[in-house]
């Protein structure tokens, strides 16, 4: 097989397209663009926000106004760094190629681990929405379901994927903006919405607008972080984008402000057009909100547009971890069997190994139901942290680099560097450090932190003398500390 040359601005001995040249260019601009959009909208503002709301009352919104602002720093470090040299192995690549062999082995895994999680909320968030046609079906039941549909759509091509994912994320912005819409107008016109009358009143009345007090609020910034994964699902697509450095700016710079829109203004809409007593966390938010509009059929037409957002992110989260297990697997760093690629081009070896670790989210949900969302999320947001904070880092190194004249940095960068980048790191480790005073799903997610590193390091012991850079020489690490 043959290998490409390195991009103009990889560092010699690095680990050039991570096998990218064995996949379809088949993404277009318009699937990509909406890809980005998709990544951005997941089961975490759909669901997820209504238990954050009646946990921590209208202050969420300042939870996720903090997190958009990190997200916001992560997604343009993503994107110099991607202007460097794109490439399918994302992360991975990245953290290979400017902090070490190690960085990319546990960064990918860590990813691993958060798709893997999020497939597992995802599916449970598909059984939670269909209970309220079928309530009599299992929860695990359709968690299955929907897993083996999704399977089978991410085994056939990319391109399939992609039209997918399209439309996908085509329903869920017209039902992000429609609720906007909405939502304004309800609380322009101070409307009734079933016993209730919305506006501004509502962030302030039932206990005011911290009714349970800052903790509370700062304890929800896991769930916050959870709810923004996906967004760098953009960098991964692409290696398989046509016109990758033309392309990935305005995907980039279109993620960021639908964070802006879509999520920051859906909660302070959501916080004002009911109080914040209204809202559960067995229930969607929006679902909560259109059923009391007393307009027929409105709130079971967005609970199926909910629905398609838990498919979505379930049908991305495979694409993602197929493709890093793929890159992992090149290099020794994963099974053998998870960097097979079929006559289409898909790598199904990857997708297969994900698909059957998620069965065990279905048992999950036949054992602990109505934890399993949260704790997933949870376990999910620990491999959040860690992408984010390894993007931020390789942007750091990059920018060294080029200070010291090894690469020539991208024009597209990352804003106040490297101000920006301690002070986006310093919010991570805060996540982090509040997990264990949180909820119970919490405290779990973070106790197994321990059992996670040491996985990591036994599992890089074993494989650091077997592995094979995919350039036939050892990938060197940028030498001296970032500036």
């Amino acid at each position: 097989m043959s290998r490409t040359m390195d991009p103009p601005g990889t560092l010699a001995g690095g680990p050039g397209h991570e096998g990218d040249e064995d996949y379809a260019k088949s993404l277009s601009n318009r699937q990509v663009r909406m890809i980005a959009i998709g990544g951005a909208i997941g089961v975490g503002l759909f669901l997820g926000a209504g238990g954050k709301l009646a946990a921590a009352g209208p202050g969420l919104i300042l939870s996720y106004a903090i997190c958009g602002v990190a997200a916001f720093f992560v997604m343009r470090a993503l994107g110099e760094l991607v202007l460097h040299r794109p490439t399918a192995g994302s992360f991975v690549s990245y953290a290979r190629e400017f902090i070490g062999p190690w960085a990319g082995f546990a960064s990918g895994w860590l990813y691993w681990l958060n798709w893997a999680m999020t497939g597992v909320a995802e599916t449970t968030a598909v059984g939670i929405y269909v209970h309220r046609w079928l309530p009599g079906v299992p929860q695990w039941l359709v968690a299955l379901a929907a897993l083996v549909i999704l399977l089978t759509v991410n085994l056939l091509s990319v391109r399939i994927f992609g039209e997918l994912e399209f439309w996908f994320s085509v329903i869920k912005v017209l039902a992000i903006v429609t609720f906007l819409v909405v939502g304004l107008g309800l609380v322009l016109t101070a409307a009734g919405v079933g016993h209730e009358h919305a506006g501004p009143a509502n962030l302030t009345t039932h206990g005011g607008f911290l009714p349970r007090g800052l903790p509370v609020v700062l304890m929800s910034l896991q769930a916050v972080v959870y709810a923004y994964s996906g967004i760098e699902m953009v960098g991964i697509a692409a290696g398989e984008t046509q016109h990758p450095r033309r392309v990935m700016p305005r995907a980039i710079n279109g993620v960021i402000w639908r964070i802006g829109i879509f999520y920051v203004g859906s909660v302070i809409l959501l916080a004002m057009v009911l109080p914040w007593t209204a809202y559960s966390s067995g229930e969607s938010p929006f679902v909560t909100v259109f059923s009391r509009l007393g307009v027929p059929g409105a709130g079971d037409i967005m609970n199926a547009v909910v629905l398609t957002a838990a498919l979505s992110s379930c049908n991305s989260g495979l694409y993602a971890t197929g493709r890093i297990l793929r890159a992992l697997s090149r290099r020794g760093e994963a099974p053998e069997f998870a960097g097979r690629m079929n006559h289409r081009h898909v790598p199904y070896g990857g997708i297969l190994f994900t698909a059957i670790v998620l069965t065990l989210g279905v048992g999950l949900n036949y054992a602990v139901p109505k934890m399993a969302f949260d704790i997933a999320t949870s376990a999910s947001a620990l491999g959040v942290v860690a992408v984010w904070g390894t993007l931020v880092w390789c942007q750091l190194r990059l920018r060294a680099a080029a200070n010291r004249g090894e690469v020539a940095r991208p024009s597209f960068r990352m804003p106040g560097a490297p101000v920006t980048n301690w002070l986006t790191l310093a919010f991570l480790v805060v996540v982090v450090a509040l997990m264990p005073f949180a909820d119970e799903a919490n405290q779990i997610a973070f106790w197994c932190m321990p059992a996670v590193i040491v996985v990591l390091f036994a599992g890089w012991r074993i494989v650091r003398r077997r592995v094979t850079p995919e350039t036939g020489s050892a990938p060197r690490t940028p030498a001296g500390p970032p500036r």
